[in-house]
Parts: C-alpha cells; structure tokens; sequence
C-alpha cells in the first residue's frame, strides 16, 4: 500500500469535499482495491481463502480499509463543506466504538431523503463488506437513526500477525 500513499490517494470517508470522480481517481480506487486484496493473498496465507479475511494492514487502519472497499463497489460517500454542511448523500465512516471498529452512518444534506434511504444504503454497505469477511452489526442510536458497527470477524488474526 505505500504506492498508494506516495501517489497522494485518500479514500472517501464522507466528510470533506466530493472527489473529483474522473478517470484517475477510478484507476486510483482500483489500484487501492487490489492492493489491499494482494496483502491479504499474501499475508492470510494460513487461511484456505485468504481474501475473505482482512489482513493484518486492514485492522490496523479499519476506516481507510473500509472506505477503499465501499468505494472500490461504488457506492457513493457523503460530503460536507468547509463549515461542516452536509452537501451529499452517502455513508459516512468513523472510528466505532470497539477499538478497530468502523461506524458507518447514512447521511445527506438537510432534505435529501437520507434518512429514508438509509435502510437499504446501509444493507448494500454491509453486504459490500461481509463479502470481504468483516463483521457487520445494524444498530439504531439518535432520533432512531440507523448505523452499522463494522470489526473484524472474531479470530481474524492471522498466523503472520506475529
């Protein structure tokens, strides 16, 4: 992943500005996708799938990983202005509560229908990432608003994890 990080590449969390979504951005999020599937090839090797776990980079760094992979599907990020507006609808992505964890939250602009969408948006999201071995819990917090707690599944230490 260091070519990612040399080349200026940073995942969509959905809070900032909207990306540019061009042609080197789609290369960028590929390239980020792969590479975060060839450390788990290579370092999962004690694993009879070793893609469908995440890695040992990928819990280290749980919201970036998790940001690659739910751009790397295509699903839209939130975005927000310089005074903290929400100006687009999509997920969001924080530190969760367990250590490790990812919060992923359906928001949007005042008015834009987030909150009937975020069932459903939320469900794709999950089913993006249980497909790459995370665990995914739905809960419902403020104003029963919708949210979904993404760790690593229980045991996911690899034999390489020193």
């Amino acid at each position: 992943m260091r070519a990612e990080q040399d080349s200026g590449f940073e995942p969509t969390t959905g809070d900032g500005p909207v990306p540019v979504a061009d042609g080197k951005r789609a290369a960028s999020v590929r390239t980020a996708f792969e590479g975060m599937l060839q450390i788990r090839r290579l370092t999962n090797t004690g694993h009879a799938a070793p893609e469908s776990v995440p890695a040992l980079w990928e819990r280290n760094r749980p919201v970036r990983a998790v940001a690659i992979a739910l751009e790397a599907a295509g699903l839209p990020a939130s975005a927000s202005d310089a005074s903290g507006l929400r100006t687009a609808t999509g997920y969001r992505l924080r530190p969760g509560e367990a250590a490790g964890g990812v919060r992923v939250e359906w928001l949007g602009p005042p008015g834009s229908g987030a909150a009937r969408e975020e069932e459903a948006e939320l469900e794709r999201c999950a089913s993006v990432l249980r497909q790459l071995g995370w665990a995914v819990l739905a809960y419902r917090g403020a104003r029963r608003r919708r949210f979904l707690e993404v760790e690593p599944p229980a045991g996911a230490r690899g034999p390489n994890d020193g």
